[in-house]
């Protein structure tokens, strides 16, 4: 049955919506994809819902091929599997909490580990039911603090999540291979230009962690790549530590006058200025920045962190706030700075934080009651101008191991384009992406929590295994239309388009919508999926709507009929093609791939 434009449920718009900040997000509301219905949630009308069944049929696919077992879990949660594992306090403000006319909790899922976990305990006890994996296609929920970029990052999404179960390490290894084999499958499948990267496992937990980022300028994931071969989120970069440094040589820690120095850049040019060294001018990277930030717990709970790195890099807050989940971090206010005077903004030194700090340059009575982390760089033996905790002064010389040591290290600093691979296989460059997909070897965590345990084959009780495999199906949908869209709508891919063809009757003649909608019937009998644009509408409207639309093919019956002729464009290329009404049938058939 052929689709009238006249009579499907869809406005194309004229303008931009106000809010939308990437090219998917105005083309697919503008084009009558979806429809904003309050902030970081989307209506899917019609045309959008074709696109999204015909993602989810790719997934579904995919994971059926590999041997994975469809379930449906409801969406509305209850609180204790969540409190079990403590994920109803980790997730903190991204939850959606709420109460049954009872008073019990419950929770709007943001995934579902638990429930997949509850389930097979209910039913299988014996390592023979393993491997087994089951995945389900479903709306999950998360309160977004900045829902933006309208399906890219929302409060309400359609998500693939599967679940490996096995009974011990190798089978989890087999198991993560397999799905990673898959999702190979589903977004090749998709058309999408993509990398796979080493990543971090966040409040999933896990060890192994791989993401899948479709190359996108307008991504909010930045990752970086080397020329032989090395992948990784930048939040999943680890540097790798110079070797220590021999210091007996460097002289007693001492403090300078350095008025004015509110930026590194200015604390440069007055040592450069009033201590020059013999050897070679000082650099940003002589110095020893500490920045404090206020770490907040999913319980409320508080505390100081000190980071300090060299001055010439900024702390990555995507970092931080990957190192230090669930917990997050803010910069200090000036109203926490006067609740603790003990810090000395733009001022800040090891020792005043650092427990084991040499106090004697300073004549301070001992550090604060703060952590204090440093980069990988700063290791023993490294010697620094940094903050003396004295308005208006710095220290010089101080070295890390004789004048302080810090709590630990926090890997958190910017990385650069440049910067070597930390697997030695060249420099990095650095590119966005937009997260498609995600990975983990759970392994035992939420077993271990939730009792999964089966008895292996010496009758002894074993505690299950796990993998984590997520797919943004509805994410899938705006990557898709931010690769394929230009700047006249949406250009979609024959194997994700609502439609293969969009045949448009272009003039006033009884004739031409007659020829136009027997052209339709026909390819419609052929398999071909038609859009017919019946519309009283003038060919410029119609014109300007296909192209919104993004159908691949668009077929023009006009003018040309008079002398037997209908004219084929291709969306993509902008190629125009004459056809002879007579041979259109077999030629769009030929085109649409049926």
């Amino acid at each position: 049955m052929i689709t009238r434009l006249s009579q499907l449920f869809v406005r194309t718009l004229r303008e931009d919506p106000a809010d939308a900040e990437v090219p998917s997000h105005r083309w697919l509301v503008r084009a009558g994809y979806i429809r904003r219905t309050a902030p970081g949630i989307y209506t899917w009308l019609p045309l959008g819902l074709r696109v999204l069944q015909k993602v989810e049929r790719v997934v579904r696919e995919e994971m059926d091929a590999m041997g994975a077992q469809e379930v449906r879990f409801p969406a509305l949660l209850p609180r204790e599997p969540y409190e079990a594992t403590n994920r109803w306090r980790e997730y903190g403000p991204s939850l959606f909490r709420l109460n049954d006319r009872k008073g019990a909790d419950y929770l709007l899922g943001p995934t579902h580990e638990e429930m997949f976990t509850l389930l097979v305990k209910d039913l299988y006890s014996s390592y023979k039911d393993l491997p087994l994996s089951l995945y389900q296609i479903q709306t999950k929920y998360r309160d977004e603090a900045r829902p933006r970029a309208g399906l890219l990052r929302g409060r309400e999404f359609v998500m693939k999540d599967s679940y490996s179960f096995d009974v011990d390490d190798a089978g989890l290894a087999a198991s993560y291979e397999a799905h990673r084999r898959a999702y190979i499958r589903i977004f090749d499948r998709l058309g999408l230009s993509y990398v796979i990267v080493k990543a971090m496992s966040g409040a999933m937990g896990g060890s192994a962690s791989e993401e899948f980022l479709a190359v996108s300028a307008t991504g909010e994931d930045t990752f970086v790549r080397s020329p032989g071969g090395y992948a990784a989120n930048v939040e999943a970069v680890s540097i790798t530590p110079p070797p220590a440094q021999d210091a007996s040589g460097v002289p007693a820690a001492h403090t300078v006058n350095t008025p004015n120095t509110g930026t590194i850049v200015e604390l440069v040019d007055i040592a450069n200025a009033q201590f020059p060294r013999p050897d070679r001018a000082w650099t940003a990277a002589d110095t020893l920045k500490n920045v404090v930030f206020k770490l907040v717990r999913p319980d409320g709970a508080t505390e100081l962190l000190v980071v300090g790195l060299p001055g010439d890099r900024d702390v990555d807050t995507k970092r931080l706030e990957a190192a230090i989940a669930p917990a997050e971090a803010t910069p200090l206010t000036e109203d926490d700075f006067a609740a603790n005077p003990g810090l000395v903004k733009g001022y800040i030194g090891p020792a005043a934080v650092a427990d084991g700090a040499a106090t004697s340059y300073l004549g301070a009575e001992g550090p604060l009651k703060v952590r204090y982390l440093t980069d990988p760089r700063v290791v023993p033996g490294t010697a620094w101008i940094t903050g003396a905790n004295i308005a208006d002064t710095h220290a010089v010389d101080v070295v890390c191991g004789r004048d302080f040591t810090s709590d630990g290290v926090l890997d958190v600093a910017e990385i650069r384009e440049g910067d070597p691979a930390p697997d030695g296989s060249g420099p990095l460059s650095l590119a966005r992406g937009i997260e498609m997909g995600h990975i983990f070897q759970l392994g035992r965590k939420y077993a271990e929590a939730l009792g999964l345990k089966v008895l292996d084959e010496n009758g002894k009780l074993v505690t299950v295994t796990m993998g984590s495999y997520g797919v943004g199906v509805s994410r899938a949908v705006a990557a898709v239309a931010e690769a394929t869209c230009d700047e006249r709508g949406l250009a979609w891919p024959r194997t994700l388009a609502p439609f293969d063809v969009q045949v448009l009757a272009t003039g006033k003649g009884e004739e031409i919508l007659a020829a136009a909608t027997e052209l339709a019937e026909q390819l419609d009998a052929r398999g071909v999926h038609v859009l017919l644009d019946d519309r009283k509408a003038s060919p410029g409207v119609k014109f300007t709507d296909a192209e919104i639309m993004g159908v691949p093919t668009a077929v023009v019956v006009g003018r040309g009929l008079a002398e037997g002729l209908v004219e084929v464009r291709d969306r993509a290329t902008g190629e125009r093609a004459e056809v002879p009404l007579a041979n259109a049938v077999d030629y769009l058939v030929a085109v649409a791939g049926r």
